[in-house]
This record gives structure tokens, C-alpha cells and sequence, in this order.
């Protein structure tokens, strides 16, 4: 039988974006291709606002040296996990292993222990890269580069990647022509729409409901949305945050005492198109290391959304006909208070009619890598 053993630090119940894409490639090669799925995990919770899913495929799950919040321990951990996973997975691996990017040092343990072992990569945020990004490490550090140069000196037999400016970058680390499946992070096939209309919206109000649900952690920009809030007109908006990550104190102390804003703990993505328009962010530095999957989230359910970013981003360039861009290259408060001056209840709509189209171009995206993936694991179960 043609198998495939997925490794990555989420997998269901646990409700992180990840695993979610993960369950949902193993569902799509179990259900429509027969094949068998063996997926590799750390048994730990994340906080993230997914759909709690029953996992499918044979799980393995290898408990996480620390399950706590100190930063410093959980990079430890996360650095020592990637090892247990990769161990884990050669004991139990079927078919090709297709290696994920969490825990963020899992790629450079793939590249150590897999030198005589073919895998397969899928670029979710990169790591060590993001380290730099974010300022814990600078780019000249000499154990920073040496860690560079070991995780991209054993490339992978193939890449999935999550849109095209991301695969070139990968592809140039490397130094290689690698075949690459395009692989958007965040269009779920299974993408559940909640028909019953949520408590923190009214109907009839008339208003426009702007929402930023998820982390807003150190590649996202806490300043988009500050200044969101300022120019916030009650009188013609809610503001709905559902907030979590390390900026995400700052942001809805901002918040405070301001009229026409919502703070709900989390917003289920079976309810995000019952938001007019989604905001989203990534800061310039982080282009091609993370491609938030909440941008594509929310064009799945049907809105369109505000990218605060870089026009290189994968956000921007797989989305843009549904996106309204705030160059974060540039000033952004003059942007932002322009683009909320203009909005109107029209754009609203023209703009949800667009985003379905491109929702349903990501999805026959989605179904065509996935297919293609489905291929080339029965073409490696031949070779065997």
C-alpha cells in the first residue's frame, strides 16, 4: 500500500494551522487515494483558534520535554523536540517522510540525521531565519550561520512550499533546482461556515465589521492595528479582536476605553465570513519566512482583506485581486486612516463576490497539489 509519514510538532485535536493542514492532506490521501498516513507529533496544546478535528491516519505522538511559557526553556524544548521527532519518525516512518517546519529547528535536525535518509519538506514559517527576524540572534552570529549552513546542506527530494515567492526563497537557501508543489497554508478543504449568526454581531446595525482574529506575535505589526484603532469611526464600524501572541497585551490595552471594538477570546474559523473585512499583517522583515495562513483563512470564508505588508509577500502575491495592501514599507497610518475614510458598505460586498472567486481558485489549487502529492507518493511506493 502507498504510505506517507507526516512530521510536524501539531497534529488534531490540537487546533494549530499546521496540523489542521496536515489532518487535512491526510484525510484528502486516505479518503480519495487509499493511502496510508502515519503522522509523527508532539503531545503538547497550542493556542490556537482552529476547529477541535478527530485525527485521522496512525498517530504517534512523543512528549515534549517542556509543555511551559518561559521563552527561553520552550526554545530549548522546541530544539530538543525536533530531535525526538526525527528520531521517532525513523522508527516508525512508512513511505516517504514529508518533514514540517515546527518545532522551528525541526528542518535543521532533517538535514543532520536524514543524509542517508530521502525526505520530503513543507515550508510552513522558516527557522533559524526567524530567529534573526525577530531579533533574538543577529544574522553575523557565527553560530547563527554555521546553523544556516546545516540546515540547508542536505536539500530535500522535494519541496512544498506555501506560495511562489516562499519557493524561490527556500530553493536559493539551498543552492538547488528542487521539484516544488505550491501548498497554500490556510485554504482547508473542510471549511465549515457556522449558518447561525454569531452574538457579537447585529444584522441590522448596518455597520461594517472589521476583525483581526489570531497571533499577533513578532512577525505581525502591532502599529497596523493601533492605528486601526485610532482611526476607528464607531459610527460606521466594529472592530472585532480576537487576539493571542506576544504583542497581543499592547494591542488591546490600545484597545481600552475605545468605542465600536469587540474583544472576544477567539473567533471559530466556522464563523470568520461573518466579518466584512479581515485584517492581516506581517512585518517586511518576515517576508518569504512566514506567509500568515490567516490571510488566506479569511478569503476562504469570503472576506477580503487589509494586508499590512510587503507587496512581495506570498500574502499578497497569490491573494492580491481580494486585498487591499498597506505598504509597511512605507508610513502606514496615513494609509490606513485613508482606507477607512473610503471604505463603503458597497466595496463590502463587491469585495466578498471577489473573494469567493479567489477562494475557489485557491481551492482547485489545494485539490491539484494534493492530487500531485497523491501521485508521487504511489510513484514512490512503485520504486520501492
Amino acid at each position: 500500500m502507498p504510505s506517507l509519514t507526516i512530521v510536524n510538532r501539531h497534529y488534531p485535536p490540537n487546533p494549530g494551522i499546521t496540523g489542521e493542514s496536515a489532518w487535512d492532506l491526510a484525510r484528502y490521501l486516505i479518503e480519495q487515494h487509499g493511502i496510508d498516513v502515519v503522522v509523527v507529533h508532539i503531545e503538547r496544546t497550542y493556542d490556537g483558534g482552529g476547529a477541535i478535528r478527530q485525527p485521522v491516519g496512525e498517530t504517534h505522538g512523543v512528549k515534549t520535554v517542556y509543555a511551559g511559557k518561559n521563552g527561553l526553556l520552550k526554545l530549548i524544548a522546541g530544539l530538543l523536540d525536533g530531535f525526538l521527532l526525527i528520531r521517532q519518525a525513523l522508527k516508525v516512518r512508512r513511505g516517504p517522510l514529508l518533514i514540517m517546519t515546527s518545532p522551528p529547528m525541526l528542518p535543521f535536525w532533517a538535514s543532520l540525521l536524514l543524509r542517508r535518509t530521502p525526505y520530503w519538506l513543507w515550508s510552513m514559517d522558516l527557522f533559524p531565519e526567524g530567529f534573526a527576524a525577530e531579533g533574538k540572534v543577529s544574522p553575523t552570529n557565527p553560530l547563527y550561520r554555521w546553523v544556516i549552513r546545516q540546515t540547508y546542506r542536505n536539500a530535500p527530494r522535494q519541496l512544498i512550499a506555501l506560495g511562489p515567492r516562499q519557493a524561490e526563497h527556500v530553493r536559493q537557501q539551498y543552492g538547488k533546482a528542487i521539484p516544488t508543489t505550491i501548498l497554500p497554508c490556510g485554504v482547508l478543504m473542510h471549511q465549515e461556515r457556522d449558518p447561525v449568526c454569531p452574538p457579537w454581531r447585529d444584522p441590522t446595525d448596518g455597520l461594517i465589521y472589521l476583525g483581526y482574529a489570531g497571533n499577533v506575535g513578532q512577525a505581525h505589526s502591532a502599529e497596523f492595528l493601533e492605528s486601526v484603532i485610532r482611526h476607528l469611526d464607531p459610527t460606521r464600524f466594529r472592530l472585532i479582536l480576537a487576539l493571542y501572541g506576544t504583542k497581543a497585551a499592547a494591542v488591546l490595552r490600545a484597545s481600552e476605553g475605545k468605542a465600536g471594538i469587540i474583544r472576544l477570546a477567539n473567533i471559530p474559523r466556522s464563523q470568520l465570513h461573518y466579518l466584512d473585512v479581515q485584517l492581516v499583517s506581517l512585518l517586511p522583515e518576515w517576508t518569504h519566512i512566514a506567509v500568515p495562513s490567516k490571510a488566506l483563512s479569511a478569503v476562504g470564508s469570503g472576506s477580503p482583506v487589509l494586508f499590512c505588508g510587503s507587496p512581495d509577500s506570498d500574502s499578497y502575491v497569490l491573494l492580491q485581486q481580494a486585498v487591499q495592501l498597506i505598504d509597511a514599507r512605507q508610513p502606514i497610518d496615513t494609509a490606513v486612516a485613508a482606507y477607512l475614510a473610503s471604505l463603503t458598505p458597497a466595496q463590502v460586498t463587491a469585495g466578498r463576490q471577489v473573494a469567493e472567486q479567489v477562494a475557489a481558485g485557491l481551492q482547485q489549487q489545494v485539490r491539484t497539489a494534493c492530487a500531485e502529492l497523491a501521485a508521487l507518493v504511489s510513484e514512490e511506493a512503485h520504486q520501492s
